[in-house]
């Protein structure tokens, strides 16, 4: 059998819908971008949501629209995607790393205190694999030091912290529509934010800094008149990508439901297997389960992460591993960053791979991917 480590949910429906935005003549930034733009705000319960081209996007405009600038430092995780410190080092800040906590692999809240100098000028807390961080810690150190908080949330469409849905708990929260997404679009991202005056910052920035509403000069109530107020980017959102967005939402309620069964059904396979240790989850908390990820216990096998890895693939199953640690990667070395610095991270990252979680599986591949890991575990007991 053969299992890819994901396959996106798509079909006729996106087919049929970006089929329609390409007659409807907008392709670049128009009226589905708007609806999709007001889905994902009663969705997750934001008064505003600003549709980009990617996530990365979404971080590098919410920064700058909550004023990080050149010279200030910006507290994240080391366990996150590298995009979330580049989008830091783009606005000219430093990031300043805090290690996370290894039941949950979220940003640490009980570190954050001790990394804050008179230069912090936000928190970026990242929700790994869809579980939510512990947010009313962050939100009181935050309040306490006069920062913003800028939630990563690219795992975490769906999730909730406690009562409330991702989205709407910091002052901005970035969102993340890539392709192997709980949500896709292929590529695209969105900024959901309760304040009026950053949406709109983030709104003109994404489109070269144009005045307001700069994209509807086109349609017949437009006009050809725009003035450029800063030196923005080109990071909108498309209609093509937003056709695709717009059916997703409508699916987004089964595609959840299918992952978290499928997530069950792994952790209640591996619930006896002393050599794993299994994501986390609380019922106090809701789990969008964008990734499985399990932990190797090194003392108890003969095999690393690695060779798992290359004995999973020899079975037709495809993992990744999520994430290699930021201050790994040679531009932060070379900065003066080590990963040794970051205890629990290292640890983790050494021992850790994600196996194929996505709403398209069978339960016959949820099994045999469950059965070729304890396979392989059994046979490689020390």
């Amino acid at each position: 059998m053969n299992v890819p480590f994901y396959v996106p949910f798509v079909g006729d429906q996106e087919i049929n819908e970006v089929a329609a935005a390409i007659r409807s003549g907008w392709l670049s930034k128009g009226p589905k971008t708007v609806e999709f733009e007001s889905e994902i705000a009663g969705s997750v319960g934001s008064p505003f949501a600003i549709g980009l081209n990617s996530c990365t996007a979404g971080l590098h405009l919410a920064q700058l629209a909550a004023g990080v600038g050149p010279g200030d430092e910006v507290i994240t995780s080391p366990y996150t995607f590298v995009a979330t410190a580049n989008t830091i080092v783009h606005c000219g800040a430093t990031p300043v790393f805090v290690d996370i906590d290894p039941k949950t692999l979220n940003l640490n809240p009980a570190l954050i205190e001790q990394a804050i100098t008179a230069r912090t000028r936000a928190i970026i807390p990242v929700h790994f694999a869809g579980y939510p961080c512990d947010m009313d810690p962050i939100m009181d150190i935050a309040d306490r030091y006069g920062l913003a908080v800028i939630e990563d949330a690219a795992h975490a469409l769906f999730t909730r912290y406690k009562d409330r849905p991702v989205g709407s708990i910091g002052d901005l929260t970035c969102f993340s529509f890539y392709a192997t997404k709980n949500l896709t679009t292929g590529e695209g991202g969105m900024v959901t934010t309760a304040n009026e005056e950053w949406a709109n910052r983030i709104r003109m920035m994404s489109l070269h800094g144009m005045s307001k509403n700069a994209w509807s000069r086109y349609s017949q109530q437009g006009s050809w008149y725009y003035e450029v107020e800063h030196a923005g980017f080109k990071y909108n959102m498309t209609d093509l990508q937003a056709a695709i967005g717009l059916i997703q939402v409508k699916k987004l309620e089964q595609m959840q439901q299918l992952r978290a069964q499928h997530a069950a059904s792994y952790t209640a396979a591996f619930s006896a297997c002393e050599e794993l240790t299994l994501p986390h989850d609380s019922p106090e908390h809701r789990h969008a389960w964008h990734l499985y990820a399990i932990r190797l216990q090194a003392s108890r096998l003969k095999i690393t992460r690695d060779e798992m890895i290359q004995l999973l693939a020899e079975a037709g199953i495809g993992t990744s591993v999520h994430f290699i640690p930021v201050p790994h990667h040679p531009f932060y070395r070379r900065r003066g960053y080590r990963l040794a610095a970051y205890p629990e991270t290292a640890k983790v990252y050494e021992a850790t791979l994600s196996l194929p979680l996505y709403p398209g599986m069978t339960a016959e591949q949820v099994q045999y991917v469950a059965d070729r890991v304890l396979s392989i575990l059994s046979a490689n007991r020390r």
